[in-house]
């Protein structure tokens, strides 16, 4: 079964990400955690009742957590009646991403499927700062951030952004290829570049064992002049292909790396209205995790 992360602060975005897991997953058995977590705010005043103590503040806090949890999860049931979904509520008083981080670990989560929203009030500003977080935090699995008002759409264009100045693991690779052999997906390699020029022998390289690895999957490279910003420009490449998912790996001078930066630095705002996959260096983290299945199912 496939182990899905589902964090939730109970707002719409939050809510409109677990619809869309769930979508995604209809025909595939999965187990999703639904994790919240609180830090109750506790007022150091002069004026705060003696009798109301920290301890009392934070069984409130936890009493809010786990009802919204248990209200969630019965909401998501009652909508989607899916008996090879099951749903099991984490509620933890820490900060989101440092629990994150440990139940990626502790669940062997396949995957972290969170919504997302803007610091600002603008509703098309898609990558805010907890996504930001979530995405440089988490090393172990892939996160897909959902914009707040996607709907789902069946992901058979899926775009996978890269320089090929990196060489590809298999296992990097592989919740891309789980997406394409799912869905029956096109995969549209888009390469921007400041300025078109030939590849040199270490891209062509990294681009021909990219294609091995996609054999069996129908692939298209694009290479694309770069308009004002990475972003921007897998903004309009995305609609005018009509991609129903956005894929990239996140490594030191990734896309990825360089489109968090754009985003303090310029404060320019990543406008995609569809679903980002992305992927962390998962090479060593995926041969050590399956070196630990190993030894856990001898174990036993």
């Amino acid at each position: 079964m496939k182990n899905i992360l589902l964090p939730t602060d109970f707002s719409a975005n939050a809510w409109n990400a677990a619809r869309y897991a769930i979508e995604l997953f209809e025909n595939e058995a999965c187990n999703f955690y639904v994790l919240n977590t609180y830090t109750p705010h506790i007022a150091h005043s002069r004026f705060m009742a003696a009798n109301v103590s920290d301890g009392q503040i934070e069984d409130s806090a936890r009493r809010q957590s786990e009802e919204g949890l248990t209200n969630f999860i019965s909401g998501i049931q009652a909508q989607f009646q899916n008996p090879k979904h099951k749903f099991t509520a984490i509620s933890s008083f820490s900060m989101l991403v440092d629990e994150i981080r440990e139940v990626v670990d502790d669940y062997n989560i396949d995957l972290v499927i969170a919504g997302t929203k803007g610091a600002s009030s603008l509703d098309e500003v898609f990558m805010g700062s907890n996504t930001v977080r979530i995405i440089k935090a988490v090393k172990r699995c892939p996160v897909l951030a959902v914009p707040q008002h996607f709907k789902f759409k069946t992901p058979d264009e899926i775009a996978f952004a890269t320089d090929f100045n990196r060489f590809y693991t298999e296992s990097e690779l592989k919740p891309l290829l789980d997406m394409a052999l799912t869905f029956n997906a096109v995969i549209r390699i888009v390469h921007v570049q400041h300025k078109i020029s030939a590849l040199t022998e270490l891209q062509k390289f990294n681009l021909g064992m990219l294609r091995k690895y996609l054999n069996g999957v129908e692939h298209y490279v694009h290479t694309v002049s770069e308009l004002n910003s990475i972003s921007k420009t897998l903004e309009v490449f995305s609609n005018e292909l009509d991609i129903h998912l956005l894929a990239m790996l996140h490594y030191q001078h990734s896309y990825m790396e360089n489109i968090t930066r754009e985003l303090v630095v310029k404060r320019v705002a990543f406008h995609t209205q569809i679903p980002l996959l992305v992927i962390p260096e998962l090479g060593m983290c995926s041969s050590l995790k399956s070196r630990k299945e190993e030894s856990s199912l001898i174990s036993e």
